[in-house]
């Protein structure tokens, strides 16, 4: 029944992003829904960066508009195979299992979408507006790297790519993922890898937030969902590197300018300050 519509994945995904909120504060999430509606009527920093990334995540979406509409033809896909040959085929027939199988499409479609939704929360719910300022920076870096190489280097999932020899295990538990799944990720859009990128900049937020919590889950996570790339036969090893190492820099660099805003918006105020004191 999951995997049967949308319908069905958000459901399950607004359930885990409860979950994951209290796990990582162990307090009532919907604390986490009034404080996110607070913090967005009274901070405009983080109402515009947080409409910023909407805005991008709506992009990506339509990406594959726009892609059609540049009539670009190339395809990096045997360049890549002829670099690491038949790793994912190999992963698959060592680690298939019927068990398996089921928990690497639920991080993959459900964990992965919910733990960004749930980590904003959890730094919402802690008051950490370092790390609220940082996850909206580092997403945004995200996208805006990966969506040039989706336009200008395309490459195809793994399974679609015959001399692989790689299975889609995907459609072994989500069977409609073509038809209900497809339109929100491109067949080409592998390079880099954005469940690694992605994955990667949460857990270096959740270590560095100082939530033990946070930190646990999203490396957990990380680790699965990277394991789910290969093993459903979508990510080649070579956009899990590129993926990592963009984590890398958006998470860090997330943190560095969300540092900078606020350092630069607590100087403003503190002068605007002086000069209230100055005039009186």
């Amino acid at each position: 029944m999951l995997y049967q519509s949308m319908q069905g994945i958000s459901i399950a995904s607004a359930i885990t992003v409860i979950l994951l909120i209290w796990l990582g504060t162990l307090r009532n999430p919907l604390k986490a829904a009034y404080l996110f509606i607070k913090e967005l009527l009274t901070s405009r920093t983080f109402l515009v960066l947080f409409f910023i990334m909407v805005c991008i995540l709506l992009a990506n979406k339509y990406e594959l508009d726009l892609e059609n509409n540049l009539n670009y033809h190339k395809d990096f896909t045997p360049w890549v195979f002829s670099l690491e040959g038949h790793f994912v085929e190999n992963l698959q027939n060592f680690f298939h299992s019927s068990y398996i199988t089921p928990i690497s499409v639920f991080f993959y479609v459900v964990v992965f979408q919910s733990l960004l939704i749930a980590s904003i929360g959890v730094y919402i719910s802690d008051q950490n507006k370092v790390f609220v300022i940082a996850i909206c920076f580092a997403i945004i870096i995200n996208y805006t790297v990966a969506i040039p190489f989706y336009l200008f280097f395309p490459v195809n999932e793994v399974w679609s790519y015959p001399p692989s020899g790689a299975s889609f295990l995907m459609l072994d538990v989500f069977p409609n993922f073509e038809q209900q799944y497809r339109p929100l990720s491109g067949l080409n859009n592998c390079f880099p890898s954005l469940h690694t990128s992605i994955s990667v900049t949460l857990m270096v937020l959740g270590l560095r937030s100082g939530n033990r919590r946070l930190g646990i889950i999203t490396t957990i996570s990380a680790i699965v969902i990277i394991f789910s790339i290969f093993y459903l036969g979508i990510h080649w090893l070579t956009d899990m590197v590129a993926g990592t190492l963009l984590g890398l820099l958006a998470s860090n660099l997330g943190i560095l300018f969300a540092k900078l805003t606020l350092k630069e918006k607590g100087f403003s105020m503190l002068k605007q300050q002086s000069k209230m004191s100055d005039s009186m």
